[in-house]
């Protein structure tokens, strides 16, 4: 009977696909550490002010690894960019979390986001993709996972705490989003402190659900005004 090979696990270390699985690993680190590196350097100095050089020595990387993986300065700007809002998204939905009334949550969710500068930093992508068309597809799956994500966190709320909302999960979020965006940006051009962001935040949004309290407030003013009606009627 023919021995068994003591080189059999050598030769599968050794697999095309093996191989290709550690190219495509050390690929994603790389990418990662070059857009750990680049989103501090583009939030402090801006797009035009940050080099390659600059971004690749933070990296401890060479400038050529920045154009083969994102090609340009630009698509890299975008990808922080975008990379950084779906970051603040996820936090300002763990801030809200411990929210037991819709104001709380509202008020949660404001105070988180006017805190950090991931929205400024997003519009300046949005502001370049206007030129670079060919950046734009990165921005619009940002945005739709941005929505997907924030209505399911909503509908998850108030479905936990029996809130009644006064919008579709899907518009609240989206409009949340677009009032943040709105009024960040008008803020920033206005030297507005982030208490003041998030007033004016609180502001414009107003009430975004009726808690189970409330709700039952209202039912039972409903109730007593339609017995009114009927008493008077008869």
């Amino acid at each position: 009977m023919a021995e068994k090979s003591v080189h059999g696990p050598l030769e599968a270390a050794g697999d095309p696909k093996h191989a290709a699985r550690a190219t495509r690993s050390a690929g994603r680190k790389m990418r990662s550490l070059l857009l750990d590196a680049a989103s501090p350097l583009f939030r402090e100095r801006g797009l035009s002010g940050t080099a390659i050089t600059d971004i690749a020595a933070a990296a401890d990387a060479f400038p050529s690894q920045i154009t083969y993986y994102f090609r340009t300065k630009e698509a890299l700007f975008v990808e922080c960019a975008c990379r950084e809002l779906l970051y603040l998204a996820r936090a300002t939905e763990q801030a809200a979390l411990k929210a037991r009334t819709p104001r709380d949550y509202t008020r949660a969710l404001a105070e988180t986001v006017t805190a950090s500068d991931s929205v400024a930093f997003f519009a300046e992508a949005l502001t370049l993709t206007r030129r670079r068309q060919d950046l734009a597809p990165l921005v619009e799956r940002t945005i739709e996972r941005l929505h997907g994500e924030g209505a399911r966190a909503y509908a998850s709320q108030v479905a936990r705490h029996c809130w009644r909302s006064l919008r579709a999960p899907d518009e609240s979020s989206r409009r949340f989003w677009a009032v943040a965006i709105g009024v960040i940006l008008e803020g920033y051009a206005m030297g507005r402190s982030p208490d003041e962001l998030c007033a004016e935040m609180l502001r414009v949004l107003g009430e975004q659900a009726k808690s189970a309290s409330d709700a039952a407030r209202l039912r039972l003013i409903d109730e007593r005004d339609a017995s009114g009606s009927s008493n008077e009627e008869g």
